[in-house]
């Protein structure tokens, strides 16, 4: 794994880039790669009688739950400034990312598969996705994955297998344990033991021993296996 040294994550909410890209994003830094978890945009509060200072209040928490992830994991992170009411176009967007994986020679991007159930996820994948063909088409050797969420499941196909150590799994949520709604304080959704039973699914379906992601390869760009 040691030949890549830039790795980013990129996700469409805060916690979406630790969940696909944090196993490996975890396992690069510890060989000296730099890592970044980028999100495209922050989460909001539903409730629609909030007041404009408690909407403040929870980014300036959210950004706070993005930096103490990102430490665990042994990166860093930024935010891209976007809004999910004010997202810019494609091109636009994949325009920006082409020229910070150029500046940054950024070696690996991580980021939503197309098949997803929130139309956020399908932008970021559409930007990231093009950003990646227009320099893989320049002779720019930057490699593409797709990670697993449960929001985008829809025709993912689980291709590449990486076993996590217990030190590693437990590294991993202790990075997804820095945010709120991970632990269940904003929704319902059942995060931990997802996740924790999805790492078992895999191992079992990939035949390994121990607790195991997954990625999707980006097969549509590239010229052929690895």
């Amino acid at each position: 794994m040691g030949e890549l040294k830039r790795v980013v994550s990129i996700g469409a909410h805060s916690l979406d880039a630790e969940l696909m890209g944090g196993p490996l994003l975890l396992k690069y830094a510890k060989e000296g790669a730099h890592c970044t978890f980028i999100h495209v945009t922050q989460g909001r509060l539903e409730d629609p009688n909030a007041t404009e200072e408690a909407k403040q209040a929870y980014l300036k928490s959210l950004l706070d739950q993005n930096k103490r992830a990102a430490e665990v994991l042994g990166g860093d992170t930024i935010w891209l400034g976007y809004v999910s009411s004010n997202m810019p176009s494609t091109e636009a967007f994949a325009d920006r990312l082409e020229r910070y994986f150029v500046e940054e020679k950024v070696d690996l991007v991580i980021t939503h598969w197309r098949g997803s159930m929130h139309p956020r996820h399908i932008n970021t994948h559409d930007a990231v996705t093009l950003a990646v063909k227009r320099l893989r088409r320049k002779g720019n050797p930057i490699r593409l994955l797709y990670g697993e969420t449960f929001e985008d499941l829809v025709g993912f196909i689980p291709q590449a297998y990486f076993v996590l150590t217990e030190e590693e799994k437990d590294q991993w949520f202790r990075g997804l344990r820095q945010y709120q709604v991970f632990n269940g304080e904003i929704n319902d959704f059942p995060y931990v033991p997802y996740y924790t039973n999805n790492g078992k699914v895999r191992q079992i379906e990939s035949g390994s021993d121990g607790f195991t992601v997954n990625y999707m390869y980006a097969s549509l760009i590239e010229p052929k296996l690895w």
